[in-house]
């Protein structure tokens, strides 16, 4: 046996101290340590008190037997090799130990070199198939998670986290600031979840109106009011057998918020209009990047529903926090927008990702997407060698996937491109304004220029609304279906 190596713990539960005394004396010949109990409720006391490698369990034992050692690992889920060992040669027995999840079934009085070779090939197999466990788990960790990027040691932390609690039906709350990737792990919790074959359902709690709350939320059947032309299953009617995502909780409001305790408390629905109450079944996830300790004190949300709501909080970092992610991501967006937007990939220059690094992004990842948008679309040459000095949006970006269409920031990277000589610039309070619009203009221009003048295609290139586009235009004075430049009186 390796002696750098720790040396793995064989606990004897075995009622005869002779017994105990001369297996522990075999097992520590060959280098192992030795536990021992006397019965079956001590033997459980040790499993839950020390590391317990591999167990050595007589059958016939006070108390709880070895039986019900074995039913009391199995319930508990405690994986770990069980070698029974016992006086009798009861066939009948030994076959229910093994059925049971024992490893192998020894007879009094033990030889000791088979003792050896059973535990030592336990031990190995034991470990081929905690190896064989981690592999599938860190597979299965890299499918769920496919969409989120990162090795940050915190994005890490929170996707371990995710895992542990997915395959339960604990409700869970994610808490984030916005724009760091809430509705991706809300997704990624279901798909591990064993709901993952079930509907995965949303609701913008924010959207919903008091009026419309109980037909939204529960459905309605025919003629129950007017417009009311067909049934219709609610929002927690359709995640049966599933998962509903509650996004931004924080902006529901305290009407709503009692129908929505009901319903956890009860898991029934009654659709408008109609007398019976309907059994539903589902796991919910929610999300917020509001402070609820205030909104609780102030009245403006239930602390019972909170905590229904917060079986189990999952913080999830914003980008600041987990810096060393920045420059995956943003090679990543780029490489995405290029192939989306039939563009020839480009890469950033050796300068951009240290100042992409040096932002603290307000807007996290959404931000840092559109800005990279806008680096590809304002490049010159093959690479970026200089980031956009303007982030403007002034409408809403239009509907897409989730948090890849969210609105720009008005921030900048301070230490972007250096400003233009002074001399060519127009004086004092203009000079900023002047900067801006030259800049927006140019990245209006590059966008018509690669989608061929399709003013809906630039918009989605430039990451707001086909709405805002035209306002744009319409600002400086500019036809649609003229071809661009930017103007010398800006």
């Amino acid at each position: 046996m390796d002696a750098r190596k720790e040396k793995q713990n064989v606990l004897i539960a075995d009622d005869s101290a002779v017994m105990r005394t001369i297996i522990s004396h075999v097992i520590k010949k060959h280098g192992y340590n030795a536990l021992t109990a006397n019965d079956g409720d001590a033997c459980i006391h040790m499993l839950n008190t020390e590391r317990v490698d591999i167990l050595l369990l007589d059958i016939n034992m006070p108390g709880k037997n070895g039986i019900e050692v074995l039913t009391y690992l199995r319930n508990n889920d405690i994986q770990l090799p069980v070698i029974m060992i016992t006086a009798s040669d009861d066939i009948s027995q030994a076959v229910q130990c093994i059925k049971m999840g024992a490893y192998e079934y020894l007879t009094k009085p033990v030889d000791n070199d088979r003792l050896e070779i059973t535990v030592k090939n336990a031990l190995s197999e034991s470990s081929l198939k905690k190896k064989v466990q981690l592999l599938e788990k860190e597979l299965k960790q890299k499918n769920i998670f496919r969409r989120i990027q990162g090795e940050s040691a915190a994005i890490k932390q929170c996707t371990e986290q995710a895992m542990q609690v997915m395959e339960t039906d604990v409700n869970v709350l994610l808490i984030g600031e916005s724009g760091t990737g809430k509705e991706l792990f809300a997704q990624a919790i279901h798909e591990g979840s064993r709901r993952k074959s079930g509907p995965f359902v949303t609701i913008n709690c924010a959207a919903i109106t008091n009026e419309l709350a109980d037909s939204l939320l529960f459905g309605h059947v025919k003629g129950s009011f007017t417009g009311a032309n067909s049934d219709h299953a609610g929002f927690f009617e359709q995640a049966d057998g599933g998962t509903i995502f509650l996004d931004e909780i924080g902006d529901m409001s305290l009407e709503i918020q009692a129908k929505v305790l009901r319903v956890l408390q009860e898991k029934k629905i009654r659709r408008v209009g109609e007398k019976k109450e309907r059994n539903v079944d589902f796991r919910v996830v929610s999300a917020t990047h509001k402070d609820f300790s205030n909104a609780i004190k102030t009245g403006k949300f239930r602390a019972d529903l909170y905590y229904r709501l917060e079986e189990y909080p999952l913080f999830i970092p914003p980008l600041r926090e987990r810096r060393e992610d920045i420059g995956l991501l943003a090679r990543h967006f780029l490489e995405s927008f290029c192939t989306a937007n039939n563009i020839e990939q480009v890469a950033f220059g050796p300068d951009v990702i240290h100042q992409l690094e040096e932002y603290d992004w307000p807007g996290n990842i959404r931000e840092l997407q559109n800005m990279v948008r806008r680096a590809a679309i304002n490049r010159q040459g093959n690479d970026i060698v200089a980031l956009p000095r303007f982030f403007h949006d002034a409408g809403p970006a239009e509907p897409g996937p989730p948090e890849t269409t969210a609105p720009a920031v008005t921030r900048e990277p301070e230490r972007a491109t250096p400003d233009p000589p002074e001399e060519i610039l127009p004086r004092k309070e203009n000079q900023r304004e002047f900067l801006l619009k030259n800049a927006e203009l140019q990245a209006i221009q590059k966008a018509y220029e690669v989608t061929g003048g399709n003013q809906t295609k630039a918009a989605k290139m430039l990451g707001i609304s086909r709405s805002s586009l035209y306002r744009k235009l319409k600002k400086y004075g500019i036809e649609k279906n003229m071809s661009l430049s930017v103007p010398e009186d800006i």
